[in-house]
């Protein structure tokens, strides 16, 4: 089975190079695949360095990217994941074994089992809480919904309806797939100070959160 590695980009010409190198080094055979919308040198990077690149300018937002990116990569497995040099590529085989040997339609990451140093104590708070809520309403055993690194079958993805019009995209892209009855799991990994700024805007984000959870409980009730 073959995999792809997708990525949004949003001018992370400070990490891009690198990450794709890692990747490279961990899992060599697999297409990776960046949907950009960054003004600095960010495509130019990650094309030099092998990458297929799709540009998405001017920005429709991250939501759209990822869609783009989930529908667009060519692996039986799809591997997302942030370009900023956050998470552990080591992992990257483990993932895609979870899919290919072990049946599972999903693989979700944690970085919030318990708090990284990386991560400010709100943000893991927060974290935490959304998992929580996730739990009671869903059933679902998780404690990171935000995860940007997670492992998906194509053929899922391929029946999967999702909206990619607004923001927190990850927590419907998680839940969903729970909702309707596919195979899950999650496994914990270490979380490293990112490269570059970060672009979350975080009321919009809590309240896209909870209405994506909202709209995944609903769902479930049918």
């Amino acid at each position: 089975m073959t995999t792809t590695i997708a990525m949004i980009t949003l001018n992370e010409e400070g990490a891009v190079g690198k990450v794709i190198e890692d990747l490279k080094a961990v899992a060599p055979e697999a297409e990776i695949l960046i949907v950009d919308s960054s003004s600095d040198a960010t495509p130019q990077i990650a094309a030099e360095k092998g990458a297929r690149v799709i540009r998405q300018f001017p920005p429709q937002g991250y939501g759209r990217a990822m869609e783009c990116a989930l529908r667009s990569g060519a692996g039986d497995v799809v591997v997302t994941l942030d370009c900023d040099d956050t998470y552990p590529v080591e992992v990257i085989p483990e993932l895609v074994r979870l899919v290919t040997d072990e049946g599972y339609d999903i693989v979700n990451t944690t970085r919030t089992q318990r708090r990284p140093a990386a991560m400010p104590l709100a943000n893991y708070l927060a974290n935490r809480t959304f998992a929580l809520v996730a739990r009671l309403l869903l059933g679902v055993k998780t404690t990171d919904l935000h995860s940007g690194m997670r492992a998906y079958s194509k053929a899922m993805l391929e029946k999967l309806e999702f909206d990619g019009s607004g923001p927190a995209l990850p927590v419907e892209l998680w839940l969903k797939p729970v909702a309707l009855g596919y195979r899950y799991t999650e496994i914990p990994i270490s979380y490293r100070e990112r490269v570059g700024a970060t672009t979350l805007n975080r009321w919009q984000s809590t309240k896209w959160t909870f209405k994506r959870i909202w709209r995944c409980w609903r769902l479930k009730q049918k």
